[in-house]
């Protein structure tokens, strides 16, 4: 999986450009983004308070192993304009993530959302996933706690794989939605 835009993706390339969102770009955003890469689309990675360049934890990568994906190569990456600028789809992994977003990207708004209110609420069909998204309102709506999956951060290695299984029944319910 790759945490930037794909380089190997042409102009001509339309596909969406999504990006999962978390906080260290360490465990949640890492394992969603792995989860999702088989979408047509162009997988980032991100977070909103990164120390650049990490790799993954070995507690993560385990995580990944219990649900049969990986994220080879991750490195973290600290969310950047260009990434919000880029992005048809932002996927928080929490409603402080859609808060980071509203504030400090406003413009971003109405792409942003939890990845839990999407599973609820972005349906599938022949239009854009931008068209699609854009019908959520997702700018007005009120961020719930029933939205966040738990950061597993300084937890131990069963709170990691209760994530990653989490996240994998998410992913697998958002993945054909994401086209």
């Amino acid at each position: 999986m790759e945490t930037r835009t794909n380089p190997g993706t042409t102009m001509a390339d339309e596909r969406p450009h999504v990006l999962t969102l978390c906080t260290g770009n360490a465990a949640r955003s890492v394992m969603a983004g792995a989860m999702l890469t088989s979408a047509p689309v162009h997988m980032v990675t991100a977070g909103t308070h990164v120390v650049e360049g990490q790799p993954m934890s070995r507690r993560t990568r385990d995580a990944l192993g219990s649900v049969e994906m990986s994220a080879v190569g991750h490195r973290s990456h600290q969310l950047t304009d260009g990434d919000v600028e880029n992005a048809d789809l932002i996927i928080a992994m929490a409603g402080e993530h859609v808060n980071y977003i509203r504030r400090r990207h406003p413009e971003a708004a109405p792409k942003t959302a939890s990845i839990i209110r999407l599973c609820r609420d972005l349906e599938d069909g022949p239009e854009p996933l931008r068209d699609r998204v854009s019908r959520l309102a997702l700018a007005e709506v009120v961020i719930e706690s029933w939205e966040d999956v738990e950061d597993p951060a300084g937890g131990e290695d069963h709170v990691y794989v209760a994530c990653a299984h989490e996240l994998a029944g998410l992913c697998a319910e958002l993945l054909p939605r994401l086209r």
